[in-house]
């Protein structure tokens, strides 16, 4: 073989190899730090893995809320309201919009009894949020708010 050809095909094979070894690294890294988010069907189905952090999204069910008396340990119910759920155990302080009926996305694990271990609770808030400040205004029809003041 020519040497020239020889030095461009040594070349080529080191770049080839240095560029599959970054494309592996880069890949076993992000695949250590995502989280994968369920839907309630995908994890009452049995679907989630065990054991792996997650995510999982979904309505509280009116009524499931249990609070313990001697800590801050808390079970509720995640549904979808389309037949499945999963209850939820997490031990902490729950934020301010967490109540029954709310859409909250919580992340932690499953353990080997299929029990949600949750980590983090979020509440999502109304898209329709107004401040309490402004509360009292009536949206008119047409879109303006209504102060309550007579103009002429």
């Amino acid at each position: 073989m020519n040497p020239k050809r020889r030095a461009r095909l040594q070349a080529v094979t080191f770049i080839l190899l240095g560029a599959a070894l970054t494309v592996g690294l880069v890949l076993f890294a992000v695949r250590e730090n995502i989280n994968m988010f369920y839907e309630p069907a995908r994890i009452a189905s049995g679907e989630a893995p065990t054991d792996t952090r997650i995510r999982a999204g979904g309505m509280v069910l009116d009524g499931s809320v249990e609070r313990s008396d001697e800590s801050l340990a808390v079970s509720f119910v995640l549904t979808d309201h389309a037949g499945s759920d999963f209850t939820v155990y997490y031990s902490g302080i729950l934020p301010d919009l967490f109540r029954e009926g709310q859409g909250i996305l919580v992340q932690g694990q499953l353990d080997s009894n299929r029990h949600f271990q949750a980590e983090e609770v979020l509440a999502k808030h109304d898209e329709n949020y107004m401040p309490p400040e402004l509360a009292g205004m009536a949206m008119q029809g047409d879109g303006s708010a209504d102060t309550g003041a007579d103009l002429p």
